[in-house]
Parts: C-alpha cells; sequence; structure tokens
C-alpha cells in the first residue's frame, strides 16, 4: 500500500462521526395501541408522529399487520405499535390479524386501549380488554376516541362504563383527527417508559420499507373508492420498485380480489375505476418520497386467498415461518 493510500485511509476514518452519546435521563420504549377495528388507531399515530406512516379509511380491518411508527425528540423516543383491530376471525387472515394484536403486548412497555366515544363497550371491546388480563403488571391508558363529536356528559359516562371493565392506570377523552388531549396522552405515556438509549436511528419514522408503504397506500384508495364486498377481499402486493433516475420512481403492483365480480369493480367502466385508484395512491406516493412516481396496475382473481396460508406467506401477511 502507497504513503497516498494510507493518508486517504486515515482521512476516511477521521471523517467518520463518533456515535452520539446520550443522556441519562434520555427515555425510550414500546407502547402498544389495542382496541376493536375502526376506532382511529392509525389515525392516531399518523396525527402523534406528523407523517402518514399508516393508511386509515372507514372501513374496519384497514390494519392488517403490526406497524411500529417512530417519535423522536430531544428527550425520547418513543415507538408506537399499531395493531389490527380485535375481532371475531372469520378465516385465516383475520385470526393472524388477532393474535398479533395479542402479541404486540408481549413487548409494550405500556399500552394505549382506545375506544370509540360514538358507541359503547360491544363483545370486542370485551374480547380487546381480555387480552389486557394477560399482560399483568403493564400500565394501560384508556383513549376514549372523537370526543369532539359528543357532549362532555356521555364522556364522563362512557369513562366509567370502560372503568368497570379493566382498573386502568389512567383515562381521558381525545380527538385523534383534531389533536385534542394528545399532549396529555404523551405526558402519560413518557411518565412510565423506561430510561433507555433510543432503539432506532433519529430519522427513521417506521419499520416499513417503502416498497410495502407503498402497496398499502394503492389499497387505501381501493377502500376508499370501492363497495362494501371489495374492500376486504383486497391485497397488494408490489412487484417492482426500482428508480428510473435521482428523481423518478417505477412502481408495478397487483391488486389481488377474491372473484371475477370484484375484479370488475375495481377495474370499473372502461378502466375509470382503476385510473382513479392510481392516480391518486400515485399522488400519495409522491408527496410521502418526494420523488416523481410511474405506477402501473394490474387487476388479478386469486380466490380464497384470506382463508390460505401460502397465500397469506406470500403477500406478507403471515411469517413465513409459519
Amino acid at each position: 500500500m502507497s504513503d497516498t493510500q494510507d493518508n486517504e485511509g486515515i482521512r476516511d476514518w477521521e471523517e467518520i462521526a463518533p456515535p452520539k452519546v446520550y443522556p441519562p435521563d434520555f427515555k425510550a420504549g414500546f407502547v402498544a395501541i389495542l382496541g376493536k377495528p375502526n376506532v382511529g388507531k392509525s389515525t392516531l399515530v399518523n396525527r402523534l408522529l406528523g407523517y402518514k406512516v399508516a393508511i386509515v379509511s372507514e372501513k374496519p380491518q384497514t390494519t392488517r399487520t403490526r406497524l411500529l411508527a417512530v417519535l423522536t425528540e430531544e428527550k425520547h423516543q418513543i415507538v408506537f405499535v399499531d395493531t389490527p383491530g380485535v375481532h371475531e376471525p372469520v378465516h385465516r387472515l383475520g385470526e393472524y390479524m388477532v393474535r398479533t394484536a395479542r402479541q404486540s403486548l408481549e413487548d409494550a412497555d405500556a399500552v394505549i386501549y382506545m375506544a370509540d366515544a360514538s358507541g359503547t363497550p360491544e363483545k370486542e371491546d370485551r374480547q380487546a380488554i381480555e387480552f389486557l388480563a394477560q399482560a399483568k403488571g403493564l400500565p394501560v391508558l384508556l383513549a376514549l376516541n372523537k370526543v369532539d363529536l359528543i357532549q362532555q356528559g356521555r364522556v364522563d359516562w362512557l369513562l366509567e362504563e370502560y372503568g368497570k371493565l379493566h382498573e386502568f392506570a389512567g383515562a381521558m377523552g381525545i380527538s385523534a383527527s383534531q389533536g385534542t388531549g394528545l399532549q396529555e396522552l404523551l405526558d402519560w405515556v413518557l411518565a412510565r417508559l423506561p430510561y433507555s438509549p433510543p432503539f432506532y436511528p433519529e430519522d427513521e419514522i417506521s419499520d416499513q420499507p417503502e416498497r410495502a408503504i407503498a402497496a398499502e397506500l394503492v389499497r387505501e384508495q381501493v377502500l376508499m373508492h370501492t363497495r362494501q364486498e371489495v374492500p376486504h377481499a383486497v391485497a397488494v402486493m408490489v412487484s417492482e420498485y426500482k428508480e428510473r433516475s435521482e428523481d423518478q420512481l417505477y412502481i408495478a403492483a397487483t391488486i389481488y380480489v377474491e372473484k371475477e365480480s370484484q375484479k370488475g369493480i375495481v377495474i370499473g367502466q372502461k378502466g375509470s375505476m382503476l385510473r382513479k385508484i392510481g392516480q391518486n395512491a400515485r399522488e400519495q406516493m409522491e408527496h410521502l418520497l418526494e420523488k416523481k412516481v410511474y405506477l402501473d396496475l394490474w387487476v388479478k382473481v386469486r380466490k380464497d386467498w384470506r382463508k390460505r396460508d401460502p397465500a397469506l406467506r406470500e403477500m406478507g401477511l403471515v411469517p413465513r415461518n409459519r
């Protein structure tokens, strides 16, 4: 090795930044968000982070897998675990979703149990709250969401009703969409996190790869624009994800449905529905990824994919070692 090469090696070594030292009072931990479907768990995550990391829709069971959303600030890092809604499963996918929600409690330091202020405790609430009994010693906050839609008297009554089902460590009304009560929620969480260095780099906001996020953004648009027959039967897989230039991406994705009739609905008359889905999904991708996106969409029928483990594994909805 020449003297020049030696010097270059020394310069390279000197340019490596030393590891960041965090103060002893830095806090970090995992917070599981649990509840029945469609209570606003993903809306809460997106609002707290200030980024869209989880898709949302008015359709129940929108979230299918565990998603980690990382909020890092000067003196703490909170890793929110967004989970599928707890429900009575009717197929293999539903069974896996409920099991995923339950397992999210295993590594949590605290739990936020979300309930919908526009309803009352139901069977699915009781099923989800039963999971809390398995997480002995975990502090659980009851977060009654959508309180902006009801009167204070009903809020107080609902907090009391849910309090009869579990001994919560705290309870409050919030509005995930409006931001009401979220600072109080964060204060409650931070008071219960352990002192620890962060688990993820400061610039990381989610554990989801970009191609998985792209697939979810397409599915979100299908949920938003199709009728009740279609949404639960839809899955999206990205087959190609590559850079065409520094500021342009090519993404090819397939929308899977279970019936020919559903395929027709997703495509629409002369392709009108598919164009709408593609245009809206592309705009979301470009906003999130800060690049131009060429999105190529296909629609295929895969009969009863929600009931078949091989299909669920291929689509990344069930771990391959199961």
